[in-house]
């Protein structure tokens, strides 16, 4: 079965942080993220870019509106995103506790959320 992996933090929480501790949480995260792909099961992982940079397409009429900023209001964002395949939901919870925000950061608000997913379309 496939899983996607939703990576969250808290950005209110991580702007709270000194920068020097937000570096020396973020350079543990390599590490953590190869510990991941080593399973060979990860498919795809991926950090997202900047919030500032974000933007989102709602119909709207005759036309699409874009606007800025991550596609919900919420305390918790959206920093990156894993797929991976897994045989069963132990597996897949096992896999997906490897990831930095499953396992660091929690000052910064981190969390990983895990869902399975129905379908999946290969390239």
């Amino acid at each position: 079965m496939k899983y996607l992996g939703l990576a969250y933090f808290t950005p209110d929480k991580l702007a709270a942080m000194a920068p020097d501790d937000v570096k020396e949480l973020v350079s543990q995260c390599p590490a953590l993220d190869e510990k991941m792909r080593a399973t060979g099961k990860v498919l795809i992982s991926a950090s997202l870019g900047d919030l500032d940079k974000w933007r989102t397409l709602r119909p709207g009429g005759d036309k699409t509106h874009v606007t800025d900023g991550p596609y919900t209001e919420s305390k918790e964002v959206v920093g990156g995103l894993f797929l991976f395949e897994a045989d069963s939901r132990d597996e897949a919870l096992r896999i997906a506790s490897m990831h930095p925000a499953a396992t660091l950061g929690e000052e910064g608000g981190w969390a990983v959320e895990l869902i399975p997913l129905d379908f999946y379309l290969a390239p």
